[in-house]
């Protein structure tokens, strides 16, 4: 000590430290009632800044309290220069942490936005947390006064032989980010693979990419398996979609009546079934004069995939009740079959036209 501590040293010093610990109770109680502002807003990227403030505000002001307690006392030039340091490093730490934070969340609010989903696209955020987890360490190593020059050339050898020895995992890394950047597939998307598997993507991390399938199960793919595979994106170019209900007719009934009641169904399913898209105009088209009905499809307008079953439910039900109230037949196939003695069964499916014209008899 270039002096002896005297009680004044010791009071101010107090006070230096008391100040710093008065001072980060407040910013922190003002910062929790501008995150309460801050929630109230459109953006999120505002809530995300002021969390990270909460964090950072306080603990500059315990430093810098205990920077000016430092001063304050009579310490020696070694004790003082390491106190700095300390002091530093700490600031460093938080700020650091603070800034990960901060960034990491406005990737992943940009990342939720782009998608329009709540799921997240975790890669971008893990990669972006690291690199800044990274350059603070460096700072603090260089604060410390650590050359950092033949630490990176030691990461530059070692970083080529950890690349050649997890081949794999950085093919999924590199897969990943090039599926999110080309917006091949983002999460929430409605996909189908040609091996089979299809479901919600819920998230496309580091590694792999998560589905939910409708069963509720979930479904892990790698990245660079996904990258290489056949696949249907039911989401783009646009989340609505058309799906084909398949009926048939008999030969008597009226055709126009037909395609009549069937719109009208259509129209009334379009309009009063959660997940239909109201606007949708009904389509009907004869395609196939069967063996025992003329055969038409009908095409329904869906909002979003998963909706397709709930729609098809209700049409089916409406439509039944509604072709046996306007007296519409639905015929089945039917088959017939002739025995006589000594002779071997003949199985013969009929159309309505065969059956007018009487029993088949055998040979």
């Amino acid at each position: 000590m270039n002096r002896a501590l005297t009680l004044d040293d010791l009071v101010l010093a107090g006070i230096a430290v008391a100040a710093g610990l008065l001072l980060a109770f407040l910013s922190r109680t003002l910062l929790r009632w501008l995150a309460k502002h801050a929630k109230r807003t459109r953006w999120s990227g505002d809530d995300v800044i002021v969390d990270a403030l909460r964090s950072v505000v306080p603990w500059a002001a315990i430093a810098g309290g205990a920077a000016a307690a430092a001063v304050v006392l009579p310490l020696t030039r070694t004790v003082q220069h390491h106190v700095d340091q300390v002091l530093e490093v700490w600031l460093i730490f938080v700020v650091t942490l603070s800034a990960a934070r901060v960034i990491a969340g406005l990737v992943r609010t940009v990342t939720q936005s782009r998608s329009g989903v709540a799921g997240s696209a975790t890669i971008f955020v893990n990669i972006t947390r690291v690199l800044v987890l990274a350059i603070g360490f460096l700072v603090v190593l260089q604060t410390l006064g650590i050359s950092i020059a033949p630490l990176l050339t030691a990461l530059g050898v070692g970083g080529l032989a950890v690349a050649l020895a997890l081949q794999d995992t950085l093919a999924n890394l590199f897969a990943g980010i090039h599926i999110l950047a080309s917006k091949t597939v983002q999460p929430g998307d409605y996909i189908r693979l040609g091996s089979g598997e299809e479901g919600y993507v819920v998230d496309i991390n580091w590694r792999q990419t998560t589905v939910r399938q409708l069963s509720n199960n979930l479904v892990v793919i790698p990245n660079g398996q996904l990258a290489k595979a056949n696949m249907t994106n039911y989401t783009h170019p646009e989340q609505r979609l058309t799906v084909l209900v398949q009926a048939g007719v008999g030969y008597d009934s009226d055709l126009e009546h037909v395609e009549r009641v069937t719109a009208e169904v259509v129209a009334e399913t379009m309009r009063e079934v959660e997940g239909a898209v109201p606007e949708h105009e009904p389509a009907i088209r004869f395609h196939t004069f069967g063996d025992s009905r003329i055969g038409f499809t009908v095409v329904l307008g869906v909002g979003e995939f998963s909706d397709q079953y709930r729609i098809k439910h209700e049409f089916i039900k409406r439509l039944h009740r509604r072709y046996r109230a306007e007296g519409i037949s639905i015929p089945a196939p039917t088959r017939t079959v002739a025995l006589q003695q000594g002779a071997v069964v003949i199985p013969q499916q009929r159309s309505p036209e065969d059956r007018a014209a009487g029993p088949v008899r055998g040979d």
